[in-house]
């Protein structure tokens, strides 16, 4: 498989750079998680980093490279989203169509 050095930015990883596999599309992987064992047996945490342009090719405008950026709130991001399914609910958001109890 092939790989490509790709420089981390931000948290415990600043300024490393590590060869990363990529994909069958020639890019790195959206998220890169790096698990951290805990010194006392614990559950390991986990890194979250993201991937983002790390700039454009003067000649096509398209993107060149890639870096990850650490994300410290490590939100869930890799689920699918099918372009069939509904949105995601919002937890505070009534369902739509009804009114609040509020109102009637």
């Amino acid at each position: 498989m092939k790989s490509e050095d790709t420089p981390f930015e931000g948290g415990p990883m600043d300024g490393r750079v590590l060869p990363v596999l990529l994909g069958i599309t020639g890019h790195p992987p959206k998220t890169y998680r790096i698990p951290v064992p805990a010194p006392e047996g614990g559950p390991p945490t986990v890194l979250v980093y993201r991937r983002v342009p790390r700039g454009n090719s003067t000649l096509t405008g398209l993107t060149a490279r890639w870096k990850y950026l650490y994300d410290p709130a490590g939100r869930a991001g890799s689920e699918r989203r099918w372009p069939w399914s509904r949105p995601a609910p919002h937890p505070d958001a009534t369902p739509q169509g009804k009114p609040d109890d509020a109102d009637g």
